[in-house]
C-alpha cells in the first residue's frame, strides 16, 4: 500500500477526522489525541501494512510504524485530517500523576535536541577510530575541524535547552535561548578550564559572584528558564499590551539572567554533583548488581516512557569533572540489544506469519539502538520474549558495569553506539562487544527456553 492509502485506511479505523483532537509523531510512533477511545478499532488496525504494534501512553494512541516510515504516513495523515476542535480539550498530560508529568515534560524537552547530540557524538567517535588506529594525527586541519564539530553541540547545550524547554514551558523559546546564552557567555569561565585556579568572581551590589559557565551543563538552564516562564507569564498578565513588547523581554532577560548567575547556577552545580555522587557511590560499590537490575528493569521504563528523563542524569555525569563519562549508557544499550535477541527468538518460534514479517527487521532495528518496534511488535504480544529480553539486559548490563565500559556521549546504543565507547580506548570497545553478544544470545537463548503461547498473543 502507498502511505497515502494506509493513512486513508488508518484514519477510518480510528473514527475519523471527527474523533482526532491532535496529531504528533516521534522517531518511531505516529500519535493520536482522540476524543473517544472506544471508537479507535485496535485489531484491524494493527493488521494495516507497515504498523509494527499499538499502545496507549500520556493518554495517546501511539502507533509504531518504524523510522523513516512514520514521518510519510504523518504528513499525508495532515493532509487528509483536520483535528475537529471541542469545546473544552483534556489534554493527556491532566491524566498524568505528577511524577509521570515532570517525566514526560523532560522528555519533550530532551527528545527534539536528540539528533544534535547523535551528530556531535558519532563525529566524537570518527575522531577516536582515526587517532586510535594512526589514520590521522591530531594536529592537522582537517582533525582540528572534526573538533570544532563534534564540541560545538555540548558547548552550546545549554543554548539548545533554552529554547526547547522555553518551548515546553510556554514561554517564549527565543528568550530560553538568551537564557542559555548568558549561561555560556565567553565572558565566563569554562569549567574544564578552572584546573586549580582560583575561581574568579565580581563584586555586584555587595554580593560575590562566581564568574564560571555552565558550558555542557543541564540542569542549570532548566531551572532557570523554568523561573523564566514564570516571570513572562506573571508580566503578561500585568503589563498593558501597548508596552508588552518593551517591558516583558526586558524585565524578564533581566531578572531570570540575575536569578541564573546568583542563584540557579551554583544550586544546579550542587544538585547536580550530588547526584552524579550518589550513582558514582552505587557504580563503585553495588557494581554488576547495580547493572544486574538497571539492565533488566530498563525495558519496563520504556514501556512508561520515563527513559528519556535519564538525559538529565548522563548529561550530569559527562558535565562533572570528577567523571566525565557516561557509564549508565552501556546498561541502557544492553536492555535493547536484548530485545533484539529475545526478537529474533520469536521470530524463530512463532508460527504467526505476520509476527515473522516484523520480527526481523523490528529486531535488527533494536540492534541499531530503537528497541520499540520489536518490543511493542513483538515481545509484549507473547510476554515471554520480553521476559527473555529482561534476562539478557540484567547479564549484559552486569558485565559492562563490572568492566566498567563507558561512553562520552549520550543518545546512541546498539551498534552506533560503538562510535562513543571506542575513544574510550581499544578495551573499553572490546568489552562492550563482549556485554553486546552476552546480552542479545542470553536473550536469545532464554526466549527459547521460556517459548510462546500462540493461542495467548
Amino acid at each position: 500500500m502507498e502511505h497515502k492509502e494506509i493513512a486513508k485506511e488508518l484514519l477510518s479505523r480510528i473514527g475519523g477526522s471527527e474523533n482526532v483532537i491532535d496529531i504528533s509523531h516521534c522517531t518511531t510512533r505516529l500519535r493520536f489525541n482522540v476524543k473517544d477511545d472506544t471508537k479507535i478499532d485496535i485489531a484491524s488496525i494493527e493488521e494495516l501494512e507497515h504498523v509494527q504494534g499499538t499502545f496507549f501512553r500520556y493518554g495517546l494512541f501511539q502507533i509504531i510504524f518504524g523510522a523513516g516510515t512514520v514521518n510519510k504516513i504523518y504528513k499525508e495523515m495532515l493532509q487528509l485530517c483536520e483535528p475537529a476542535p471541542i469545546e473544552k480539550e483534556i489534554e493527556p498530560q491532566s491524566r498524568m500523576n505528577h511524577f509521570t508529568r515532570f517525566a514526560k515534560t523532560l522528555s519533550d524537552i530532551f527528545v527534539p535536541i536528540i539528533p544534535a547530540m547523535v551528530a556531535s557524538g558519532l563525529i566524537k567517535g570518527l575522531i577516536g577510530v582515526l587517532k586510535e588506529f594512526g589514520l590521522s594525527a591530531a594536529d592537522v586541519p582537517a582533525m582540528k575541524m572534526l573538533d570544532i564539530f563534534s564540541s560545538s553541540a555540548f558547548i552550546i547545550l545549554p543554548v539548545l535547552l533554552g529554547f526547547s524547554a522555553a518551548k515546553q514551558f510556554g514561554a517564549n523559546p527565543y528568550l530560553g535561548a538568551v537564557i542559555g546564552g548568558i549561561l555560556t557567555h565567553p565572558d565566563l569561565l569554562d569549567p574544564s578550564l578552572l584546573g586549580s585556579k582560583a575561581l574568579p568572581t565580581v563584586n555586584v551590589f555587595g554580593l560575590e559572584v562566581p564568574l564560571i559557565g555552565y558550558q555542557e551543563t543541564v540542569i542549570p538552564v532548566l531551572l532557570s528558564v523554568y523561573i523564566m516562564s514564570s516571570i513572562e507569564k506573571l508580566l503578561k498578565k500585568i503589563v498593558p499590551c501597548s508596552l508588552d513588547l518593551l517591558v516583558i523581554p526586558f524585565v524578564t532577560v533581566m531578572v531570570t539572567g540575575f536569578a541564573a548567575l546568583f542563584i540557579m547556577g551554583p544550586v544546579s552545580l550542587f544538585i547536580g554533583h550530588l547526584m552524579s555522587e550518589c550513582l558514582g557511590f552505587v557504580y563503585q560499590y553495588a557494581g554488576p548488581v547495580a547493572g544486574l537490575l538497571f539492565g533488566g528493569l530498563y525495558s519496563l521504563l520504556v514501556l512508561s516512557g520515563l527513559h528519556h528523563s535519564f538525559y538529565v542524569i548522563e548529561a550530569s555525569l559527562l558535565a562533572d569533572p570528577e567523571y566525565g563519562v557516561n557509564f549508565l549508557l552501556p546498561i541502557w544499550s544492553m536492555a535493547n540489544v536484548a530485545q533484539g535477541g529475545a526478537g529474533l527468538a520469536a521470530f524463530v518460534k512463532t508460527k504467526n506469519a505476520d509476527i515473522k514479517k516484523i520480527a526481523i527487521p523490528a529486531s535488527l532495528t533494536a540492534f541499531l539502538g530503537i528497541a520499540e518496534p520489536v518490543m511493542f511488535g513483538v515481545n509484549l504480544k507473547y510476554l515471554r520474549p520480553f521476559i527473555g529480553a529482561a534476562i539478557g539486559g540484567a547479564l549484559g548490563g552486569a558485565y559492562v558495569t563490572f568492566v566498567h565500559v563507558a561512553a562520552n556521549s549520550y543518545g546512541l546504543t546498539g551498534i552506533p553506539m560503538i562510535s562513543i565507547i571506542l575513544p574510550l580506548g581499544t578495551a573499553n570497545l572490546v568489552h562492550y562487544l563482549i556485554g553486546f553478544a552476552i546480552a542479545a544470545v542470553s536473550a536469545f537463548v532464554a526466549t527459547l527456553c521460556l517459548g510462546l503461547k500462540e493461542e495467548k498473543e
